[in-house]
């Protein structure tokens, strides 16, 4: 057996005859060795203590360099790690309780004391002052933890605080420790929640689940949190142990995956809708203004309503393209645009959507530059700016949107890092509302950031505006002061393009008599694109389905110069026949139309070349136009429209 090594006593006695005492004490003792050492002042043991360990010291509080507990505390202060016995006499025995009370592991009265005594005493104060260490060290271990833990009472008291509750809550031990943790961390509506877990704590002795608390700042937060109930040796319940971890930002990260799921299955419903309605308006559209080319059979009146009703068929299209572009969310193209038209429909949306109590103003400029950019982003942005002022007028106020060309030079661009000299156009969003606190200016375009309550608000719309802003290689804006509203202003670099040149109205997209093949399922629209082209000078045969146009265009083949097909047809689609139709003859000349927008009508698989596009419902001008266009020899056609598309036809071969 391994000997143990002896405890290494140092004995802090200025009394000749109490240190004998001592010595002949300890050395009557055969359970342990002891090795003593001694000094006769506060100010030597503290010296002998620096230059080597010892296990345990005994101190008398009446030195000639110091007294009473101040000798304590001076020692104590140099030695955190060592455990401390005090002795004293009889009529001291208070100020030794005090010193106990303040760190000492024992105290011994002398006249009393035993070698037995002595040897226990010394063992119980190293053993306490290692388990008071082991304690410390796990502590320190808790502190480090990222997770906020936390020890409650029966009694809902907060008796145990971590570094990561200060953290997470922002309330640090001090003031935590001791509060009820029901009030501190919890809603008063969170009352029957809190009976539930502990009824279950009671029976199954653990808890875990997601909750909802509050911090310091008032901010809501959501918690994994995992109770455990610890009992005493008798099994009843003594304090529960809980972890929480922070689990806000994914929990906002899952609510926007789910409602991007939910938008993609709107979006799917919203294409098959907008098919039908788009295939509704087509005749709608073209009947009205065959109609009005036949004005001199119509009295103004009549005349008038059947503007009315062009103009309605018109708006649906529009309002349709819009629901599309925002529920399939189309990413499109940067091209050359007027901002002006997207500022437009904004206007529209905002007329039919918003409060009434909410007065809209619009002052755009007649002259807006162009831009280049992305026609459905820069409806993103514009349409956040202004949900964000409504909700900031609830009780209603003014919205003003106004745009302006603008050229900044050196100077203007040094207060955003953004911004750079040259020509923009500003898109501005003012409205009269609640404003915005100083001190949240900084913070509004950072991710997931919002003052809105729970529910009412993502906290990505301004970051996202932000974003698709810089995409543009713009800048943004904002002024606001409380009570007296907000205004953001966009900038985007202009483009100075040549205008197109206009086309003669004179300019009639009359045929020669070409025969076109007229493919759609919807027998109002083939009657109405029939009268159309025969209105023009064209000769016009129809077909309602895919296996109906391929048998009409081998009867026909050498006198078809064109065939009009709908993508979307049952039994046979479009995209299958166009494949048929081009092995018969790969010059075959084809404008595919579809009520959905071409990206989505165009599913890819089989190359097969189309001279067009036509999206429903079109205006007479536009199939005019396009079937003008797809006629013309090659050589003299305009650029843009002949082209390669993928069309999917299946499985290929």
């Amino acid at each position: 057996m391994v000997p143990q090594a002896p405890i290494h006593v140092l004995l802090i006695e200025d009394n000749p005859g109490d240190r004998r005492l001592m010595q002949e004490l300890l050395r009557e003792v055969t359970s342990v060795a002891i090795q003593l050492d001694y000094a006769d002042s506060l100010g030597q043991g503290m010296q002998y203590l620096k230059q080597s360990p010892f296990d345990v010291v005994l101190l008398d509080l009446f030195l000639p360099d110091s007294q009473g507990f101040a000798t304590f505390t001076q020692l104590h202060q140099q030695e955190r790690k060592t455990p401390i016995i005090v002795t004293t006499g009889l009529n001291d025995e208070t100020l030794a309780l005090n010193a106990v009370q303040a760190g000492a592991q024992d105290y011994l009265v002398k006249g009393q004391i035993t070698g037995e005594l002595l040897v226990r005493s010394i063992r119980y104060a190293i053993e306490r002052k290692r388990a008071e260490q082991k304690i410390r060290e796990q502590a320190a271990l808790l502190d480090i933890a990222t997770d906020a833990i936390l020890v409650r009472d029966g009694q809902n008291q907060i008796l145990f605080w971590n570094r990561g509750a200060e953290r997470l809550y922002g309330w640090t031990a001090t003031e935590a420790l001791g509060q009820k943790a029901t009030e501190l961390l919890y809603a008063d509506d969170n009352s029957v929640q809190m009976q539930q877990i502990q009824q279950q704590l009671l029976l199954d002795n653990e808890w875990h689940g997601e909750l909802n608390q509050i911090t310091k700042t008032g901010q809501v937060i959501t918690v994994e949190s995992r109770w455990t109930l610890v009992r005493d040796d008798d099994g009843q319940p003594q304090f529960i142990l809980v972890v929480n971890t922070d689990i806000t930002s994914k929990k906002q990260l899952e609510a926007q995956f789910f409602r991007a799921q939910r938008l993609e299955s709107i979006g799917t419903l919203a294409s098959g809708i907008a098919h039908d309605l788009n295939n509704i308006l087509t005749p709608v559209l073209a009947t009205s203004q065959l109609l009005q080319m036949e004005s001199f059979h119509q009295d103004e009146r009549s005349l008038e309503l059947l503007q009315l009703l062009e103009i309605n068929a018109r708006r649906g299209g529009d309002i349709i393209k819009q629901v599309l572009s925002f529920a399939r969310g189309g990413e499109g193209k940067n091209v050359i645009l007027q901002a002006g038209h997207v500022v437009r429909e904004i206007q529209q949306i905002i007329r039919g959507t918003f409060p009434k109590s909410i007065e809209l103003r619009v002052d755009t400029s007649m002259d807006l530059w162009p831009v280049v950019g992305n026609a459905t982003q820069l409806h993103q942005v514009l349409m956040n700016l202004c949900v964000n002022a409504r909700d900031a007028m609830p009780q209603g106020g003014t919205l003003k949107i106004s745009t302006e060309n603008l050229t900044l030079d050196e100077a203007c661009t040094r207060t955003n890092l953004d911004a750079k000299a040259g020509s923009y156009i500003a898109i501005t969003v003012a409205d009269s509302g609640s404003g915005i606190a100083p001190e949240l200016l900084d913070r509004i375009f950072e991710p997931f950031f919002t003052s809105k309550e729970i529910g009412k608000g993502t906290g990505l719309g301004l970051s996202t505006v932000l974003g698709i802003v810089r995409s543009h290689h713009g800048f943004i804006t904002v002024s606001s002061l409380p009570n007296q509203g907000t205004e953001f202003k966009v900038f985007l670099p202009a483009v100075r393009v040549a205008d197109p040149p206009a086309r003669n109205p004179a300019e009639v997209w009359l045929g020669n008599q070409e025969l076109i093949l007229v493919v759609d399922d919807e027998a109002p629209i083939r009657e109405v694109t029939q009268a159309t082209l025969e209105a023009y000078n064209y000769r016009v045969i129809t077909a309602c389905d895919g296996l109906d146009a391929i048998a009409l265009y081998v009867q026909h083949q050498h006198d078809i110069r064109l065939v009009i097909m709908d993508l979307m047809m049952p039994a046979l689609d479009g995209a299958t026949t166009c494949r048929v139709l081009h092995k018969l003859n790969p010059q075959v000349h084809i404008v595919a139309v579809s009520g959905l927008p071409q990206q989505n009508a165009e599913p890819t698989s089989i190359a097969v070349e189309i001279e067009s596009f036509l999206p429903k419902p079109y205006t007479i001008d536009e199939l005019l136009q396009v079937v003008g266009e797809a006629l013309k020899p090659k050589g003299y056609r305009q650029a843009g429209f002949a082209r390669q598309v993928s069309i999917g036809c299946g499985e290929s071969e």
